[in-house]
């Protein structure tokens, strides 16, 4: 899913340096953002005291939204680089199609995994005739620098490993948890899980030490440890935690992301992850040379010419600004 912004910040991003030593719990605020024509999202990360969890840069939750009478997400052809999108939907269906041939629907407990390497061009879309509701997230992976260059990929898995017990629905999209290891490609050391709690849950959930973890509710409300969770914010846990427990008077669904302290120095604009500011004016100058066709992004099928034009470039150079804010 693109960036749609239209004037985006330029960050510096990554190291350990900011990555509290210790168990925290910090509610961090989410913003509403328009995506497209009509889809309005809750960008939770990067967000007002985070920038990154792990190698989770970049976190959008959407709907559930009433989309029966309209188009629904309307998402035209743009580039990413440098980074995999994680695309997880709760309700409704998407059309994604992309410059190395996929050309695909997918749903509920699918997950659409691309991994965008030296470069890659898609689009997403509702289909013409589509359910009522849609509802999910869109999340970013940071690639390290031994693979940020790969050649573009998508992979799609229509059924995905978990387990239930307690009142405890896990579904694991990425990475490993609590013995079960999601088929998705994980090229750092990180984890993200959809956690649906039953009525009256009251469970502790494993987690990895040697991580950073966070919390979005999806729906419902949920009491992580002390702090209650209700959608529109994220809950960053910090780093120490073997386990944290869960609690959901109403049936919940909440989505776990961890993982290893990402500690490469990275920039991010808009769509595209790189290491510095001439990078990314580089690649945003290749991407709107290729309108007419070019060999790193490519084309993507049933679009003619229509493509997203990379918005004008910050005016001042960048600032190092670490992962918090």
């Amino acid at each position: 899913m693109s960036n749609t912004d239209r004037r985006p910040a330029a960050r510096e991003l990554g190291g350990r340096a900011e990555t509290p030593g210790r168990p925290v719990l910090d509610l961090l605020p989410g913003k509403e953002v328009l995506l497209g024509e009509s889809t309005v999202v809750r960008r939770l990360l990067p967000t007002l005291g985070r920038r990154m969890v792990g190698a989770w840069a970049f976190v959008d939750h959407y709907g559930p939204d009433d989309i029966s009478t309209g188009p629904g997400m309307q998402v035209p052809p743009h580039p990413h680089t440098g980074l995999q999108t994680v695309s997880w939907l709760l309700e409704g269906q998407v059309h994604h199609r992309d410059s190395v041939g996929s050309d695909l629907h997918f749903g509920p407990g699918e997950l659409a995994l691309m991994t965008a390497g030296q470069g890659i061009a898609h689009s997403e879309q509702s289909p013409a005739v589509h359910p009522r509701f849609l509802h999910g997230a869109q999340l970013w992976v940071v690639l390290p620098e031994a693979d940020r260059s790969v050649p573009a990929a998508f992979e799609h898995h229509r059924t995905l490993p978990g387990f239930t017990s307690d009142g405890l629905t896990a579904t694991v999209l990425i990475g490993a948890f609590a013995g079960v290891t999601s088929p998705g490609r994980a090229c750092t050391p990180l984890v993200g899980v959809d956690l649906d709690l039953a009525a009256g849950a009251d469970v502790e959930v494993p987690l990895e030490p040697d991580f950073e973890h966070a919390l979005l509710t999806s729906s419902g409300a949920a009491t992580v440890e002390d702090a209650p969770l209700t959608p529109g914010a994220m809950l960053y846990l910090g780093t120490g935690r073997r386990s944290v427990r869960l609690r959901a008077a109403q049936a919940s669904r909440l989505l776990l992301l961890g993982g290893e302290p990402f500690d490469e120095r990275i920039v991010m604009w808009w769509n595209f992850v790189g290491r510095s500011g001439q990078e990314i004016a580089e690649l945003a100058e290749q991407w709107d040379a290729e309108s007419g066709g070019g060999d790193r992004f490519g084309a993507v099928a049933g679009w003619d010419d229509v493509r997203t034009p990379a918005p004008p470039l910050p005016p001042l150079p960048l600032k190092p600004r670490g992962r918090v804010r």
